[in-house]
């Protein structure tokens, strides 16, 4: 049995950034700016450092670790993804990149929510500036050596913060092509 729903989506939440939507027997919700797609940043500087960063998320109430990240259109609805991340990255972790590559899309979450995420692969990467975040964020960057950072990833589980899944996928993207074989 399909378990597609044709019904149509009712509203029955909307804020600054997401809405809640039922639609049929779903629940789920929907980024309200441009796009509804969000950028994840794999940023790795001239050292040989990844860039990770740290920051209390209200939903979990606790302070996670995930790769620089941000909305696509938030600011400029026509803004392309590549300048979306850079930005992103500039915002959050003081680095800019010469070149940003949109390695895939796909859901974020798809049994709770309609968004959608690029990972994007930033390359040439320059220190302009202390990062941080924007005057709402509290965000403390972290710049690990790749070879010590999964080691590190895993002893911050055991610090009890939460980790961003995707940092794994991010890890292994620094060294692969989508096919899996090693970039070179």
């Amino acid at each position: 049995m399909s378990q597609r729903n044709n019904d149509p989506p009712r509203v029955v939440f909307e804020g600054k950034f997401q809405r809640m939507v039922v639609r049929g027997t779903w629940e789920y919700s929907e980024r309200t700016h441009a796009g509804g797609l969000a950028a994840i940043i794999i940023a790795v500087t001239p050292q040989d450092h990844v860039l990770f960063v740290e920051q209390f998320r209200v939903p979990l109430q606790a302070r996670t670790i995930e790769m620089p990240a941000g909305l696509v259109g938030d600011i400029d609805a026509g803004e392309s993804i590549e300048i979306s991340a850079v930005r992103e990255l500039e915002e959050e972790t003081g680095w800019t990149a010469e070149h940003a590559e949109v390695l895939m899309i796909g859901p974020t979450s798809s049994g709770a929510s309609s968004e959608k995420i690029a990972f994007v692969r930033a390359t040439g990467l320059t220190r302009v500036g202390a990062g941080g975040g924007d005057d709402s964020e509290d965000i403390t960057v972290h710049e690990i050596p790749r070879a010590q950072a999964a080691a590190w990833l895993v002893q911050k589980i055991a610090e009890g913060y939460e980790l961003d899944a995707k940092l794994w996928a991010g890890l292994w993207m620094i060294d692969h092509h989508l096919d899996g074989t090693p970039r070179g």
